[in-house]
């Protein structure tokens, strides 16, 4: 859907459109590398595959100003008995240390897996209500040196 508002910007919406995805996330990595002089690291990520080169699991993530930020992990169903959630998650603490990261955050909804985290040792700094069938999004930290952000009034 398209609103024209004569010969001036004109407001579309529409479907998931992956140009424009990578525009503003260019555009928003610029200006807070810019206010912050933290320079971007980029984005990682890291798969597991089975011997039929199936998909068992895997993570992305980016890094930035130090902060390492999960954006999805997943492992397949039959797999997540096996430990690869937990050798994924070390493996990216692993690659944001190595990319100068010491924290890293993570979100998951409360029937997903933030007990998952906290076994992890991430600790929950707070909570987004409002999904469907009365859950929440849990945000979640890990500081790989020990100390835990102060908290912002």
């Amino acid at each position: 859907m398209t609103t024209d508002h004569g010969s001036g910007p004109s407001l579309t919406v529409g479907g998931g459109d992956t140009e424009l995805n990578d525009r503003l996330t260019e555009a928003l990595i610029a200006f807070n590398s810019a206010a912050t002089g933290a320079p971007d690291r980029g984005t990682f990520s890291i798969k597991v595959t089975d011997e039929a080169g199936g998909l068992v699991g895997g993570l992305t993530a980016r890094t930035w100003g130090g902060l390492c930020d999960i954006d999805l992990l997943w492992v397949r169903e039959e797999s997540r008995k096996d430990g690869w959630g937990s050798r994924i998650l070390l493996a990216a603490e692993t690659e944001a240390r190595r990319r100068g990261c010491d924290r890293l955050s993570v979100s998951s909804f409360t029937f997903q897996a933030p007990d998952f985290y906290r076994r992890h040792g991430y600790a929950e700094t707070g909570r987004t209500p409002g999904v469907p069938g009365g859950h929440a999004v849990v945000h979640l930290f890990k500081s790989l040196t020990g100390a835990m952000p102060s908290r912002q009034s």
